[in-house]
């Protein structure tokens, strides 16, 4: 197979240069810095993205001004047939796969005993069913191995309020990771996690005690928030051969923050 070009940009000291990177619900926050610092470093980049039309059109240029190509597509991951739509896409644009970063996630943030049958088969398909189905498509695509890296939250460990459906789906998506490690070894893949404490991004308007997370977010030993960018580096970290040796691990990114007794 034929390498990719990289549209003449001189990316020849790029650690990941001509690779191509999956990141799902790249178009904002979290998934976009991880997507734009793949592109930073030399990979071709695809993305999808649910409603936010505006939004993945700006990431895309912003990718594609790293001289990368980026593949941009409107996608719905709680369908099975969207994720397959999805995958063939990335077949017929590049032939290949290096990378998944399973980043997109939804929920309904209510307490169990206010959510409906329908909240959690919405927060369960995008949040560990597509997990799983992104893995299982990618791992097709990954001809001379490759990684996967799930994006989790430290709400699969500590009880947040209004974030039972959220919360255990992360718990469950960790679990994916475990199993998929060890399932996904023998073609070369590795697969891990990493878990973000309070991360300072739009995600957090959705909560209804935003400033509190806020504060609390702050209580790092380094005093201040993590950041998309703090994420982004991890990922970047375990996709490198420098980590070739962890394995089904949740790496977790909070600054510290969990070590104080509150």
């Amino acid at each position: 197979m034929e390498a990719l070009p990289s549209n003449g940009s001189p990316m020849e000291d790029k650690e990941f240069k001509s690779k191509v990177v999956l990141v799902t619900g790249g178009s904002r926050g979290i998934g976009k810095g991880i997507a734009l610092e793949f592109a930073k470093q030399g990979a071709h980049i695809a993305f999808n993205y649910l409603r936010n039309e505006k939004a993945a059109e700006e990431t895309q240029k912003e990718i594609e001004a790293f001289g990368v190509r980026c593949l941009r597509m409107r996608a719905h991951l709680g369908d099975a047939k969207k994720i397959k739509a999805l995958f063939d896409a990335v077949r017929d644009e590049y032939g290949r796969l290096d990378v998944l970063v399973n980043n997109a996630a939804s929920g309904v943030n209510l307490p169990a005993d206010e959510l409906q049958e329908k909240h959690w088969d919405w927060t369960m398909g995008i949040n560990v069913k597509a997990g799983w189905l992104c893995a299982i498509e990618a791992s097709e695509l990954m001809v001379d191995g490759g990684h996967i890296i799930n994006i989790t939250s430290e709400g699969s460990r500590k009880v947040l309020p209004n974030y039972f459906a959220v919360g255990t789906s992360k718990s469950a998506l960790e679990a994916v990771t475990r199993y998929l490690a060890v399932e996904l070894a023998s073609k070369d893949i590795s697969v891990n996690a990493v878990s973000g404490g309070y991360v300072q991004t739009g995600a957090l308007d959705a909560f209804p005690d935003k400033e509190k997370m806020v504060a609390e977010g702050q209580k790092t030993l380094s005093g201040r928030m993590v950041t998309a960018q703090d994420i982004a580096d991890t990922v970047i970290f375990l996709c490198s051969p420098h980590a070739d040796m962890i394995r089904g691990q949740i790496i977790l990114v909070d600054g510290g923050a969990t070590l104080r007794a509150h």
